[in-house]
């Protein structure tokens, strides 16, 4: 609390001024901080660090002058771009979302391109009518073996025959079943792609149960197709670096 003390110290001439000295105790309003800011770290809900976790696949199980090596009839590479309108991502008007492009093509690379499908076009569509589409569609029937089986588990999770942590189980020793054919996917994110088109290629991975993939910057081989198609299809793929 406020208190105003008056000097009477000595004499003083007729008609001087009083001096007041005035003394605020300012011990309440500490106690009053103190409360408020307990209140507040008790009702406030505190924000945790959102950070992605991505799982990549193990090479526990495979040597080590093996881990880079892919079969040919295996292989299956995706090289990622994303379209701009001046520096910023171009939005599809209907979807609203950003229009990444895929290019892929499978086992070799065919340089001397001796056929119109040395590279192939898609896009992240997702499922449409319960129906996939797009890459999605591409590497669900790459992977069609591990699928099948992967749809039987979760009819037999929707109907309770398993549990979750049986599903978890099997669907995963389903995934790595190297008696099924399954693909050796290489994502090659090129110099314009956003952090979503690389989000967006690893979901796709999870969604169709493949568990054998890398990621990596795009070669010369990368860069002579990329060439051709341009000059094929007219469109402008490789461009200065505008992020």
């Amino acid at each position: 609390m406020a208190q105003i003390e008056q000097s009477d110290g000595g004499k003083k001439k007729k008609g001087a001024q009083k001096k007041m000295s005035i003394h605020v105790d300012f011990t309440p309003m500490v106690d009053m901080n103190m409360l408020l800011i307990t209140f507040f770290m008790l009702c406030t809900t505190m924000i945790k660090s959102q950070t992605l976790k991505i799982v990549l696949p193990t090479n526990e199980e495979v040597k080590k002058e093996q881990q880079s090596q892919a079969k040919a009839s295996e292989a299956f590479t995706i090289i990622l771009d994303t379209e701009y309108e001046g520096d910023k991502p171009k939005i599809d008007p209907e979807t609203g979302k950003t229009i990444h492009n895929i290019y892929y093509y499978e086992g070799i690379a065919d340089t001397t391109f001796s056929t119109n499908r040395y590279l192939t076009k898609e896009q992240f569509i997702g499922n449409v009518n319960h129906t996939p589409q797009g890459i999605r569609k591409i590497l669900r029937d790459k992977n069609k073996e591990v699928m099948a089986e992967y749809d039987q588990l979760k009819t037999q999770w929707k109907n309770k025959e398993i549990t979750k942590e049986q599903f978890d189980q099997l669907a995963k020793k389903n995934s790595a079943d190297s008696l099924k054919t399954r693909p050796v996917v290489v994502i090659k994110p090129g110099p314009n792609t956003t952090y979503e088109g690389l989000i967006n290629a690893l979901d796709e991975m999870n969604i169709n149960q493949i568990s054998r993939y890398s990621i990596e910057l795009p070669s010369h081989t990368d860069t002579v197709l990329l060439r051709q198609y341009e000059k094929q299809h007219g469109e402008t793929i490789i461009r200065p670096t505008v992020r």
